[in-house]
C-alpha cells in the first residue's frame, strides 16, 4: 500500500529536510510527498532546499508542492523589483525588502550567492510560480496555512490559504475532512494531541525547525496520513 507523507515548513532547513525523507521516510516512487509550503527563509538552505525538492520531482518520485506565505512574499518582492524605475517606488522597495530581511530574507539571498534578487535565476521563480494551493485527499485538506469558512466556497480565498491564522472549522463545507496545515509553529506536544485525537477538525505539523533552543520546538516532522504515523527530526542545520 503507497505511503502519502505531508512535509510541513522548512526555512532552508536543507540537512534536516534530507535527514528526513532519505533515513527516517525512504520513500518508494509509489509513496506520495506533500509539501506544504514556506522552503525559504530563516535556515542557512533555501536554494538547496529548493534544488532537493526539485530533484525528487525529476527523479519521478510522486511529489506535490505547494506555496506559503514566506514564497508569496518572494515572489510578490521579485516582481516589485524588477519592475521598481522612480523613486518613490524604491523607497517603498527599501521597506518592503526590510521587512521581509526580519523574517529570514536575507539568508535566502545568501543561500543563492547574491544580495541582489533580480540575480535569482528565473527557473526558481518560474518553478515557485507553478506551486498549487491545496489538496483534497480522501479524509484531509491539505494546505499552508487555512481556510476562509466565512465565506460559501473557502477555496475560492487563495489569500486565505497562505496567511490566515484564526479562523473556525466548518467540515461541512469540506466534506466534513480534517485539515493539515503549517505557517504557526506549534509545540510538539500540542501536534500529537492533534494527530491522535480525531476529534480535533485540523492537524497543525509546523514545529519551527529553525527555532533553537525552545523546549518543545525546532524539529522537522512528517506525517503519513493513512496509519497517521508521526516522525520527528531534529534540526541538523545549526
Amino acid at each position: 500500500m503507497k505511503k502519502q507523507w505531508v512535509i510541513p515548513d522548512i526555512h532552508g532547513c536543507i540537512k534536516t529536510l534530507q535527514a528526513l525523507v532519505e533515513v527516517l521516510i525512504q520513500p518508494s516512487r509509489q509513496d506520495e510527498l506533500y509539501f506544504l509550503g514556506d522552503y525559504i527563509d530563516r535556515g542557512p538552505g533555501s536554494k538547496e532546499v529548493i534544488d532537493y525538492i526539485r530533484t525528487l520531482q525529476k527523479d519521478e518520485y510522486t511529489i506535490t508542492v505547494l506555496k506559503g506565505n514566506h514564497e508569496e512574499i518572494f515572489l510578490e518582492l521579485y516582481e516589485s523589483e524588477m519592475r521598481s524605475g522612480n523613486l518613490f517606488l524604491h523607497h517603498f522597495l527599501n521597506r518592503k525588502r526590510m521587512a521581509w530581511f526580519s523574517f529570514g530574507g536575507q539568508a535566502t539571498l545568501k543561500s543563492f550567492g547574491t544580495r541582489n534578487l533580480k540575480e535569482i535565476p528565473s527557473e526558481y521563480i518560474e518553478w515557485l510560480k507553478t506551486l498549487e494551493y491545496y489538496v483534497i485527499l480522501d479524509n484531509f485538506i491539505l494546505v499552508h496555512a487555512g481556510l476562509n469558512f466565512k465565506i460559501a466556497d473557502p477555496f475560492e480565498d487563495k489569500r486565505s490559504m497562505l496567511w490566515v491564522r484564526d479562523y473556525e472549522i466548518k467540515p461541512e463545507k469540506i466534506g466534513n475532512r480534517r485539515i493539515i496545515h503549517g505557517h504557526v509553529p506549534v509545540n510538539l506536544e500540542l501536534i500529537n494531541l492533534a494527530v491522535h485525537n480525531s476529534f480535533y477538525k485540523f492537524i497543525d505539523l509546523d514545529n519551527g525547525p529553525y527555532m533553537e533552543g525552545k523546549d518543545g520546538f525546532g524539529n522537522l516532522v512528517a506525517l503519513e496520513v493513512n496509519s497517521m504515523e508521526m516522525i520527528i527530526q531534529n534540526n541538523l542545520d545549526s
